[in-house]
């Protein structure tokens, strides 16, 4: 049996390093404050809308780039601009697919930086089976053009939960929180609008993405046999 545990520092330093990543998480936190206390999207679609909607996740980025590196921290980052650029396109409804394709691209990312070790083909029953059931009602609503762009996105998001999940640590905390904010999404925007919607997917998705990003942080969980 491997000695190590999920979610220890991958750097013996870590709990050195903390006080210094707290200072340079600040920007995320201050600009996550920024977005629900200005709440800009309420407005007309705008430039500074969208600015003040993606600051946060590009913060994300600047933070990885400051302190961790290696391939998989690479990976994140580049996930992280193109969750970013889908951010942008969200605001206007016209650019609806292109956001779409953006995370989708983002959620790819995500795939290719969780890997497929441990593989833990038992966590991909539930997924599926929590999956499709929704996927199904959703296709009920959705138009024609919107149906190969959207199955395309559910098959992404539910393996990026998948691996997520089976990375363990921070990671598969916000793979599920990603999950819950796109799944809340697509039923505001598809299904039937729901009360205070946006507060909770902006809310979820910018812990998502706060929480995938920690997992540069951390070692993945091994399988033990």
């Amino acid at each position: 049996m491997d000695a190590r545990k999920e979610g220890l520092p991958r750097n013996p330093h870590f709990a050195v390093q903390q006080p210094h990543l707290v200072r340079c998480l600040s920007p995320f936190f201050l600009t996550c404050a920024i977005y629900f206390l200005l709440w800009i999207p309420e407005d007309p679609p705008s430039w500074v809308g969208a600015l003040v909607k993606c600051l946060p996740v590009l913060c994300l980025v600047g933070f990885l780039r400051a302190c961790s590196g290696g391939c998989y921290s690479c990976l994140l980052q580049v996930a992280l601009l193109f969750s970013a650029c889908g951010d942008v396109f969200l605001i206007w409804p016209e650019a609806f697919p292109y956001g779409v394709a953006a995370f989708t691209k983002a959620q790819m990312l995500y795939i290719w930086a969780f890997g497929l070790r441990p593989l833990q083909l038992g966590l991909l029953l539930p997924v599926v089976l929590a999956s499709l059931p929704f996927y199904c009602l959703l296709r009920l609503h959705l138009s024609p053009d919107m149906v190969l762009l959207l199955t395309a996105y559910t098959l992404a998001l539910a393996t990026m939960l998948w691996r997520g999940l089976a990375r363990g640590g921070s990671a598969r905390w916000g793979a599920l929180l990603f999950t819950i904010s796109d799944t809340v999404l697509a039923c505001n925007t598809f299904i039937q609008p729901l009360p205070h919607a946006r507060l909770v997917v902006m809310a979820t998705y910018y812990a998502a993405q706060f929480l995938i990003s920690l997992s540069a942080f951390q070692s993945p969980r091994l399988k033990t046999n």
